[in-house]
């Protein structure tokens, strides 16, 4: 295995670096092939199920994997449960893959830059490594997060400023030699954890994918992953075809839906804090995907995030309010027709509520 430049093309052995010379970010080249027909899955071992589709050895694992895939016929939808991860987000998927190449190259401390929940993921499968973290974080995120981070024995850095104010903190720890850089928007060992979600959904289904995946869509950590793993399991003949892929983001903080024409006049979205991404790393693999799959992206308000917000809580879902954006944004597809009534269509509740969440309930 190799990383390739997603610009220049340039390549570099499998450790590292984190981004190429040109500054691009990397993808992997050379992941291992995939037999002609789905294996046996020991869903016992959970995201390592399939020996074949990760290019990291489990070396940290806290059970993760195969969270439930339940049918919701008053949403005409499929959830998939996300949610219930060891730390409470899908970004266990991409942690515990990178945590385990840290392992592998003998790192003794790990840096991330996050508002919440990847940095959780990271300072969590770190410390059940063994293995120092250091996590960069907003000065404003949410007091439960931070709270959470800093259980885990993580040194927690807060930054004022904005979003890419805290990227650009953690980048100068790294540059520094403070530490391996377990990126979830750099590193491309994260999108290969969060491949495992494709393989999942069609394992779940019988080898059937859905007609179309709504997620939320910041960096595009999941919307990435779901794309290169069922992009994988097509080309090995173990789907039909690959769904269509939908992102939604934060009005005022969109710029994939703006990008494909779909910006609103409307005020920033503070309520979905998860995806306000102003300049996503992979911006243009994430366009990329959106036309391959024939897709899309929007962005839904703060009160349409509440309503919907409230919707899952009335069904029982108990998630935070940027796992609620893909309902509202499932809404305005169909409201739209891009995505019809009768569509087989499945989206992932990414992330589990809190009481600091600005839409919980007391």
């Amino acid at each position: 295995m190799q990383r390739v430049c997603t610009d220049c093309g340039r390549t570099y052995p499998g450790e590292g670096p984190w981004r190429c010379a040109c500054g691009s970010p990397l993808d992997l080249q050379g992941l291992p092939e995939l037999p002609t027909e789905p294996p046996a899955l020991d869903r016992d071992a959970g995201l390592w199920a399939c020996e074949d589709f990760l290019p990291v050895e489990p070396q940290v694992t806290l059970g993760e994997g195969w969270t439930p895939l339940i049918d919701a016929e008053e949403d005409d939808v499929a959830y998939k449960l996300e949610h219930l991860f060891p730390t409470g987000s899908f970004k266990d998927r991409g942690a515990a893959v990178v945590i385990s190449h840290a392992v592998e190259r003998g790192a003794d401390r790990v840096l991330e830059d996050s508002s919440g929940n990847a940095g959780l993921a990271i300072a969590t499968y770190a410390a059940r490594a063994g293995i120092d973290a250091t996590i960069f974080v907003p000065a404003d995120a949410k007091p439960g997060k931070l709270r959470a981070i800093e259980r885990t024995g993580a040194d927690l850095r807060q930054v004022d400023g904005s979003r890419a104010d805290v990227t650009a903190a953690c980048i100068e720890a790294v540059e520094a030699g403070d530490g391996y850089y377990a990126s979830h928007a750099w590193e491309p060992l994260f999108l290969a954890g969060t491949a495992t979600f494709a393989l999942e959904v069609a394992a779940q289904r019988g080898w059937d994918a859905p007609d179309a995946v709504v997620t939320p869509l910041g960096h595009g950590t999941l919307f990435l992953g779901a794309a290169r793993g069922f992009d994988r399991l097509s080309a090995a003949g173990w789907i039909d075809d690959v769904p269509r892929l939908f992102g939604v983001q934060a009005s005022g903080v969109a710029p994939i839906a703006a990008a494909c024409g779909n910006d609103r006049d409307a005020g920033r979205n503070d309520v979905a804090d998860g995806i306000q991404i102003a300049e996503p790393v992979r911006r243009d693999g994430i366009l990329d995907a959106i036309e391959a799959s024939s897709g899309d992206a929007i962005a839904v308000t703060a009160g349409e995030t509440e309503q919907a917000h409230d919707r899952l809580a009335a069904r029982g879902l108990s998630v935070e309010p940027t796992s609620a954006t893909v309902v509202a944004g499932l809404d305005r597809l169909r409201e739209r027709g891009v995505v019809g009534a009768d569509a087989d269509t499945l989206i992932p509740l990414t992330g589990h509520n809190s009481s600091d969440n600005p839409c919980s309930r007391p």
